[in-house]
């Protein structure tokens, strides 16, 4: 009798993967009849332009090409249905490689990959792509840094912290001391290579990991919608719940890693510097070689673009509580009014015919107790007294500088200074902006800037970070206030990444 299959891994055993088989959406894409038009289209759909939605209609035509060239090839009968059927039977439950959604303001679907379908893609793509060389030693020296990082920045001892960061500063003096004397060490062409390919293949792999996150906010919030739907009992419950759920995606490995990611990515320095270094790497010979993908130029703000996706996905989690809450209060008050209606009807029935005895009894609340000194002390009335002499209009002149003294905030000049200031760059913050043109009319200029940050829908105002503003006010006097980091970016930059 055969032994069963075993293995040493935990959920690798035969009755998992049978299971995993009819149950998971990148195991069925696999093994579909018409997987590999599936899986190049979805490929050069999403993947490649990075795509996060997709209307119908756009999606249906590229689609349409995709079939009429397909048939092409095999004839007219190979794929009988229209591109709209086979959207919706691919965003099924039963197929789960494409979800179908309506964005906010619209009522025309839009379509995304699912996770698990981009992760059956790329398991592919890897089968067909031919690496031109494996970035072992930049995985190798990769390894070896975070285990250096594990057992230096988790040592509670000083001494050995004191240690290490004496071994890294000879280090750094000697290679120092290296340059000076002339000596120059450049990299070789082939570990160039290895540097870069390592780099681009962690960089393309942020973008499927913002899917995922993403996913685990949708299913919270899908969850949401179910029990607000079902609830039945009181506010304050469903709230405690949901927000201890909130609290538990947050607070998990995953949702405190992507905060640390996005926190640190909306650093302009950092912006600048991934912006900077991405355009001298690729403009290396040896990088050149390898005929890298032109995209990976402006790989930053496409991650800029899969969190904001994210984001938005956390503010419809407020939106709906703020809707459950204002329905729930008007249920209450229409409950309230329903009964008064209620107590005026029967005090209209009783005033006719009053029942003998006492109708009802109340009970005070707390019993009222007045000091005696807690009662003021008479006081006259005051009786003013109205002279009968005439009143002479006054012959001198006198300042009415007061009158004038007024002034208007000119928004479209704030604009203008910011427009100025993204000239050249991708964005730019308040503080920046402030700097190169400092607050004249005081805090109510400072207000009509977060007024234009709030109106524009590519500026982010981020209430975890803080910055300072500065100015004079019509004494002289230097006032300081703190305020929400705003960042400012260009239109123009965003919608050309997002295509």
């Amino acid at each position: 009798m055969p032994t069963p299959l075993k293995t040493r891994a935990p959920g690798m055993d035969l009755a998992s993967l049978e299971v995993l088989r009819r149950t998971h959406p990148g195991w069925r894409l696999l093994v579909a009849d018409n997987a590999p038009f599936i899986s190049s289209f979805l490929h050069h759909a999403f993947i490649l332009p990075n795509a996060r939605s997709i209307a119908q209609p756009v999606l249906a035509a590229k689609l349409d090409d995709a079939l009429y060239a397909a048939r092409e090839q095999q004839g007219p009968d190979a794929f009988p249905r229209s591109a709209a059927e086979y959207l919706d039977d691919w965003a099924s439950e039963t197929k789960a490689w494409l979800r179908k959604f309506y964005p906010p303001g619209t009522d025309e679907p839009a379509y995304d990959l699912t996770p698990a379908a981009e992760n059956a893609i790329a398991w592919l793509s890897s089968l067909v792509e031919q690496r031109k060389l494996v970035a072992t030693e930049s995985r190798l020296l990769t390894i070896l840094e975070l285990l250096r990082q594990l057992t230096t920045e988790t040592e509670t001892d000083p001494a050995v912290q004191l240690a290490e960061l004496e071994r890294r500063r000879a280090k750094l003096d000697a290679e120092i001391q290296r340059v000076r004397e002339g000596r120059l060490t450049t990299m070789e062409p082939a570990r160039v290579q290895d540097r870069f390919l390592a780099m681009a293949d962690m960089a393309r792999a942020l973008l499927s990991d913002f899917r995922e996150v993403d996913q685990g906010f949708r299913e919270l919030d899908r969850t949401a919608r179910e029990q607000i739907a079902t609830w039945d009992g009181g506010k304050g419950a469903l709230l405690a719940e949901f927000f201890g759920e909130r609290d538990h995606i947050g607070d998990s490995a995953q949702g405190r890693s992507f905060r640390a990611f996005w926190d640190f990515l909306m650093r302009p320095p950092l912006q600048e510097e991934l912006a900077a270094g991405l355009e001298r790497v690729l403009e290396l010979p040896a990088v050149r070689e390898l005929q890298p993908d032109h995209r990976l130029a402006t790989i930053h703000h496409d991650w800029l673009a899969a969190g904001e996706v994210t984001q938005r996905t956390v503010a419809r989690l407020s939106a709906q509580l703020r809707r459950f809450l204002d329905e729930q209060s008007s249920l209450e008050n229409r409950r309230i009014g329903q009964l008064i209606r209620a107590i005026e009807e029967h005090a209209i029935a009783l005033r006719e015919a009053p029942p003998a005895g006492a109708v009802a009894e109340l009970d005070a609340l707390a019993p009222e107790v007045r000091l005696p000194f807690e009662r003021p002390l008479y006081e006259p009335p005051f009786r003013p007294s109205f002279s009968a002499e005439a009143l002479q209009a006054a012959s001198e002149d006198f300042p009415a500088d007061a009158l004038f003294e007024q002034f208007h905030v000119d928004r479209q000049l704030l604009r203008d200074h910011i427009a100025r200031e993204l000239r050249g760059r991708g964005q730019v913050s308040l503080s920046e902006v402030l700097q190169a043109h400092p607050l004249e009319r005081g805090l109510s200029e400072l207000l009509a800037y977060f007024a234009i940050a709030a109106e524009d829908r590519c500026a982010v105002i981020d209430a975890d970070r803080t910055q300072v503003a500065e100015w004079r006010d019509a004494g002289g006097v230097r006032r300081r206030a703190s305020i929400p980091t705003v960042t400012f970016a260009r239109a123009k930059v965003l919608e050309e990444d997002r295509k």
